[in-house]
Formats: structure tokens, C-alpha cells, sequence
């Protein structure tokens, strides 16, 4: 890993290319992080780190928080002029810092883990069998019942539903997963 101050100016090109998204397209109108329902929650906002990968910050970016936030809901994508989507790059840049060693917060993989588990289980997200694992897999699992009046009050709001629903296509979905698998393990063995 190189500093922080180390550009590398065959970023852009590599995750434009493994990614498919035409990331030296951007030209900062800020869309994608005016739509972004996580933003609040990342380190840098999505229009940052389009910018940060333009100027070669290979490091900044890999190790950042915002890569292992993205939920892939394509609110960006469907808001940019230059029609980049940005879930497929942030996909790229999970896969390539992982390749290169770098390593998550615990607490954003736990996170992030779990959001996907709950999807190839479910087909979709349901909020508290996602929220149970991440409880269990995160470093604060030792603190199970911190949220629990919070998450009482939303499950009798119905807010959080009782029990989760699959979807009918689930086994298209889990298809995709084992595609996914697939790629992944044929990318690190290359």
C-alpha cells in the first residue's frame, strides 16, 4: 500500500474498466450524493469519491468507509446526467480492496455482510432477521439489547415487519450469488 499522498494515475481506468461505469465522465454536479440515502453515513459522499478515483487516490479510496456502504439501491444512477452507476463501482471497489489487503472496519463489514446475507436468504431485505445477524456479527455484539426499545417501537408501529417474505424469484437471486461466487474466486485465482 502506498501513502496517502501517492497518485496513481491508472485508477480511474482500471475501475472504469472492471467496473463498467464511465467514472472519468463525472464532472461533480453532486445528483448522485443529493440522492444517496446512506451518504449522511459515509466518510466520503459518492460525487467524493468519484473525484478521489479521477485524481488517482488509490489508498484514500480503498480504505475508506464509503465503499462498504453502498446498498446498490441505483438512486445515484438513475439521478446522473452522465448515466454512471455508481453500485457496480462500488462493487469493483470492495473486490479490489480486499485483492489488495486492505481491511474494513469491522463494523461496516459486519454491516454490510449482513445486508447481503439477508437478500440471498430472503430475496430482499427484511430488516430484523438483518439487523439480528449484524447485532451477533458486528464487535458490539456483546451489547445485543442496546437498540431494543427502538426496535420494539418500530416492530408494534409496524414499521419492521414480524416475519419475512421471499420473493418469488428467489431462486433467480440466488443464482446471481453463486454467479457472483463464481467470478470472485475466478479473479483471485487469475
Amino acid at each position: 500500500m502506498a501513502t496517502a499522498f501517492e497518485l496513481d494515475l491508472t485508477f480511474g481506468r482500471e475501475v472504469q474498466t472492471r467496473s463498467g461505469a464511465p467514472v472519468l465522465r463525472c464532472y461533480f454536479c453532486q445528483k448522485c450524493t443529493a440522492g444517496c440515502p446512506v451518504a449522511y453515513a459515509m466518510d466520503y459522499k459518492p460525487a467524493q469519491v468519484l473525484r478521489l478515483i479521477q485524481l488517482g487516490q488509490r489508498d484514500v479510496v480503498l480504505s475508506s468507509s464509503a465503499i462498504w456502504l453502498c446498498v446498490g439501491c441505483e438512486a445515484c444512477g438513475t439521478r446522473c446526467p452522465n448515466q454512471i452507476r455508481l453500485a457496480p463501482m462500488f462493487d469493483t471497489l470492495r473486490y479490489m480492496a480486499l485483492e489488495e489487503g486492505y481491511s474494513p472496519d469491522p463494523a461496516v463489514y459486519a454491516l454490510h455482510r449482513s445486508f447481503l446475507d439477508s437478500i440471498r436468504l430472503w430475496g430482499r431485505v427484511h430488516e430484523l432477521t438483518m439487523l439480528m445477524e449484524y447485532k451477533l456479527r458486528s464487535p458490539f455484539g456483546s451489547d445485543l439489547l442496546a437498540d431494543i426499545r427502538v426496535g420494539l417501537t418500530l416492530l408494534l408501529k409496524g414499521k419492521i415487519t414480524h416475519l419475512p417474505e421471499r420473493v418469488r424469484g428467489l431462486a433467480q437471486v440466488r443464482r446471481l450469488y453463486k454467479e457472483a461466487e463464481r467470478r470472485s474466486s475466478t479473479e483471485v485465482e487469475t
